[in-house]
């Protein structure tokens, strides 16, 4: 059997997708250029929008993407495809085209963040893992970031590997949060992969192992002088915990000419017990120590502990992240747009009773629409070769508002798909994480409203569409109609 370590994540898909290809291979339609999208429906948590992550992740697999003989020998002894296709795949390589959103970009609902325009065989096997990449990171980057937000400048770590819901989960998941704007991560391979900071000091059993809790501090502060941070709710934060930090700095630390760094509380009325702790601080001269809190936090509690004066300099935060418990399903589909016919790509919709799930069909372009201030106040699709000018005012539809003339005026506009793969090979520059992180925050501090930003009723960031468009759009859900 294979060693996890050497896992070909090529296998990583759902068997449908295999089933598909060979059909495709025996029909010989495995050569028909077809273009997929992959969007989603709504925002977890019923936030104003949601962050782009794990393209790094997809661009990897891609560039991997082969058949090793095993896998072959294990899809044969499903006794499902037939030996030409099985043949076929031993020498398989991604051929088609990629374009997706920059990673880190502020993403809305319904609009195509990332767009397969491939053979069909190439573009259905990448299904699963194109999914799997998007709806993880996405969403623990976007949940990072509301944490992050709710903190109001305070720092955030990601404390959350053991509540993870595998080893990937944590890995990818530390990532994923420091895009969202976490400035570290406990994980420490996370760290050695992504170079993201690590921080980590002690469990409770480093302070049960000793006689008692000073003798505890007393060792960790004689091994760890220049970064002792003391974990002081192990028996009793204030008649003990604190008075035993005190007693460290005091006769350990300080004759070393060395500081207390901080003190971290992990159980309890973090707000009230915060409080009591700064005064206790501050009356044995160490204003300088900073407190950091643990504990089941998430973006409601921190705002909770923060609204009742609670006295904290950084929040270390695990489950609630890493598994984004609040809401912890993404949602990112990928549909079939666009179908070559006679050199032409002709589009596909998807029409169901619930309107949600009506897609956008065809090939297409995604703008981002910005104010004279900079500020972004909409996205619009329009037709993949339309020319849109914005010198004068340009003419959009509001899906929902169709009948209404509405004009751009005085706006610029950003194409917001890039290539990623061209024929098989990656021309996207692959991006340090400090710099996609920098990216997200920058768009929030600087283009992405305010209104947005809230956490109980967001404004609602406007998805637009061209005439045109929305005309091709409107035809085909016509066409197939059925009375």
């Amino acid at each position: 059997m294979k060693q996890f370590d050497s896992r070909n994540l090529t296998m990583v898909m759902d068997l449908y997708e295999m089933t598909m290809a060979n059909g495709y291979f025996h029909d010989q339609d495995k050569d028909t250029r077809v273009a997929f999208d992959v969007f989603y429906r709504r925002n977890p948590d019923d936030a104003g929008f949601a962050i782009f992550a794990g393209l790094a992740q997809i661009i990897e697999y891609i560039e991997d993407l082969h058949f090793e003989q095993e896998d072959i020998e294990f899809l044969r002894g499903l006794h499902l495809f037939n030996e030409e296709f099985l043949k076929y795949l031993e020498n398989f390589h991604f051929s088609g085209d990629l374009y997706a959103f920059r990673e880190g970009t502020i993403m809305y609902p319904n609009e195509p963040v990332i767009t397969v325009v491939a053979p069909l065989l190439d573009a259905q096997l990448i299904e699963t893992a194109l999914l799997l990449q998007v709806n993880h990171q996405s969403l623990i980057a976007t949940k990072t970031q509301r944490i992050v937000r709710a903190a109001g400048g305070r720092a955030v770590s990601d404390f959350g590997a053991r509540r993870a819901h595998n080893m990937d989960a944590a890995v990818y998941g530390a990532r994923a949060a420091y895009i969202g704007g976490a400035v570290g991560s406990a994980t420490v391979l996370a760290g050695q992969m992504f170079d993201i900071p690590v921080s980590g000091t002690m469990a409770h059993s480093w302070i049960m192992f000793y006689k008692d809790e000073f003798e505890a501090f007393k060792h960790y502060a004689e091994n760890y002088p220049d970064s002792t941070t003391l974990l002081v709710d192990t028996y009793d934060v204030l008649k003990s915990g604190i008075p035993n930090a005190i007693r460290c700095a005091k006769e350990v630390l300080e004759p070393m000419g060395k500081r207390l760094k901080g003190i971290r509380i992990d159980s309890g009325d973090l707000a009230y017990l915060s409080k009591k702790v700064r005064k206790m601080l501050n009356a044995a001269g160490m204003e300088d120590c900073k407190i950091i809190v643990s504990n089941s936090l998430d973006e409601y509690t921190i705002t909770s502990i923060l609204q009742q004066g609670g006295c904290i300099d950084s929040f270390g935060v695990g489950e609630r992240l890493i598994t984004a418990k609040s809401d912890p399903v993404f949602g990112a589909v990928y549909k079939i747009a666009a179908v070559e016919e006679n050199g032409v790509f002709e589009p596909r919709i998807k029409v169901s009773e619930n309107v949600e799930k009506i897609t956008n069909p065809g090939l297409k372009k995604v703008y981002r629409i910005y104010d004279e201030e900079k500020k972004s106040i909409a996205d619009m699709i329009a037709l993949a070769d339309q020319e849109v000018d914005f010198a004068q005012p340009f003419r959009y539809v509001d899906p929902k508002h169709h009948w209404k003339n509405r004009y751009f005026e005085n706006c610029t506009a950003k194409e917001l798909q890039v290539p990623v793969f061209q024929n098989g090979v990656c021309v996207y520059e692959k991006e340090r994480l400090q710099d996609i992180a920098a990216y997200v925050k920058e768009q929030l501090d600087c283009e992405i409203w305010e209104e947005e930003q809230r956490f109980e009723n967001p404004h609602t960031h406007y998805l637009d569409m061209t005439p045109e468009y929305y005309e091709m759009k409107m035809s085909l859900l016509h066409e197939s109609r059925v009375d």
